[in-house]
């Protein structure tokens, strides 16, 4: 199944029903007065994560979504019956986005989350609520108000803790593969991952993040060239990001000079993204004679003059793989301590919002 991150959709929420004019007439009750109702109340349009998704493909085949239209009111002061609201099922980690206003409504981040985007329209007034000490018998109602319409733009984003960057063919779908259960394609001739998988990275109990591979990137990404950048957006909610750089190309490029075309993509796509915490994982060891890797990768870090951390690795064979797990779950939990600190809590108490502690 192709991987379908980006939708837009039209949603319509139903109108509310009109107000009814009508008058009391009963046996032995000449001027009963007035008595119409209001009419529904349009049902709404809403949208909930399911963690079931895992694409926007299925809004290739629907685009269009109405919700129900209240009905009229009735006389006996009987009101009308609200709409059906209409609920539309999206993946766990959609952005919703007003396509005219070019405004972000909303982020769909846990199963079960749901969000209105299209409020239903308000039933009209029957002439009941007009009738007065000189007009005891009005002949006025008003209409129901029209539902909410809108163009909605859907963009799902990967929910992750660590994202993998890097050209076609540096490992990623290897190493995701060495340190987790996902098993994205690989092979032994050149091609790229076509679409985002995500793995689960358990070192122990209570000890575990997700990591997120995408499609590499070429230079000229942000011009089109390749998959373009699209997939980037799924590295824009990670905490870390782990740069994969083939440390022996097989065609004898710069393994300097293609970090560097990485970092002017990510600059080009997001500026904020290489100021984000962005670790560099030299791979393919394998390919080289084991007495000098170790030069070969101090020689790059030099010329990069790199000062963030960097490893060594062999993903194919799974050298070091775990090294760069374990310094990563110690990552995490640093930043878990701060941010207790932060908030005077201990790392580990954990409370529902507004949850007192008890004495």
């Amino acid at each position: 199944m192709k991987f379908v991150d980006e939708a837009q959709i039209r949603v319509q929420a139903g109108d509310g029903g009109n107000g009814c004019i009508s008058f009391r007439r009963e046996k032995f009750i000449p001027f009963g007065g007035p008595d119409g109702g209001d009419g529904g109340f349009g049902g709404s349009v809403w949208l909930v994560a399911d963690e079931g998704l895992n694409t926007l493909i299925d809004f290739r085949h629907q685009r269009s979504f109405k919700a129900q239209r209240g009905e009229n009111g009735m006389g006996s002061q009987m009101y009308g019956k609200g709409g059906e609201d209409t609920t539309i099922r999206v993946p766990v980690g959609t952005m919703v986005t007003n396509v005219d206003t070019d405004e972000v409504i909303g982020d769909l981040t846990a199963h079960g989350q749901r969000m209105l985007v299209a409020q239903g329209g308000k039933g009209g007034l029957g002439n009941i609520h007009f009738k007065s000490s000189v007009n005891r018998a009005p002949r006025k109602a008003t209409p129901g108000t029209p539902g909410d319409v809108r163009e909605l733009k859907l963009e799902l984003r990967l929910l992750a803790d660590v994202g993998l960057l890097g050209f076609p063919n540096a490992g990623k779908s290897t190493f995701i593969r060495a340190v987790s259960a996902a098993t994205p394609r690989v092979a032994d001739y050149p091609f790229t991952t076509l679409h985002p998988n995500l793995g689960v990275v358990s070192l122990g109990t209570d000890q575990s993040f997700v990591i997120a591979d995408i499609p590499g990137l070429i230079e000229g990404a942000s011009e089109g060239a390749g998959l373009g950048i699209q997939f980037l957006r799924h590295v824009a909610r990670t905490s870390l990001l782990l740069h994969i750089v083939d440390i022996a190309p097989i065609d004898g490029s710069d393994v300097a000079g293609q970090v560097r075309a990485i970092e002017q993509e990510l600059e080009k796509f997001n500026p904020e993204l290489l100021e984000r915490p962005r670790w560099l994982v030299l791979n393919k060891a394998d390919m080289l004679a084991a007495d000098e890797r170790q030069a070969v990768a101090e020689k790059v870090i030099a010329e990069l003059g790199w000062t963030r951390p960097w490893f060594l690795v062999s993903a194919i064979a799974r050298e070091g793989t775990m090294a760069v797990c374990q310094q990563v779950q110690r990552f995490f939990e640093s930043q878990r301590e701060a941010s207790a600190e932060r908030s005077g809590m201990p790392p580990n108490d954990v409370r529902l919002r507004g949850e007192q502690p008890q004495d």
